[in-house]
């Protein structure tokens, strides 16, 4: 079992920066992905950033954040990190932590391939 814990939401306005943190706790598999993805109100859930670990570790961002959203992590801490700059309204969204055993590369960006979900933390920006 994997517990996520985020925090770092809040009101911001265009423009503006925040830094979402997920902590993870309990053990995944050997090849895991973990990430965000965010859901607004009446939408699905769309994919953000995450980072796998698979023999080395590769970074994924989706092409709406590339240039402003980075996704970083601290090891020692299990704790990943979206630092979002530049945000625009339709930024807004609960964003969500998610962490996905064994999954495959082509599943990375879809919510399905992830098992453990954080309970999400909201972004507003105004604009």
């Amino acid at each position: 079992q994997v517990q996520l814990e985020e925090s770092g939401g809040g009101l911001v306005q265009a423009g503006g920066s925040l830094r979402l943190s997920c902590k993870a706790s309990g053990r995944t598999a050997n090849n895991y992905a973990m990430g965000w993805f965010r859901q607004a109100p009446g939408k699905e859930r769309e994919f953000v950033a995450a980072w796998r670990r698979s023999g080395g570790t590769t970074y994924y961002h989706a092409e709406s954040v590339k240039g402003r959203f980075t996704l970083s992590r601290d090891n020692a801490a299990n704790t990943v990190y979206l630092q979002m700059n530049n945000l625009k309204p339709e930024d807004t969204a609960a964003y969500y932590c998610a962490v996905g055993p064994n999954i495959i590369t082509s599943m990375v960006s879809n919510p399905g391939g992830y098992s453990y979900w954080g309970q999400g933390t909201q972004v507003t920006v105004s604009s």
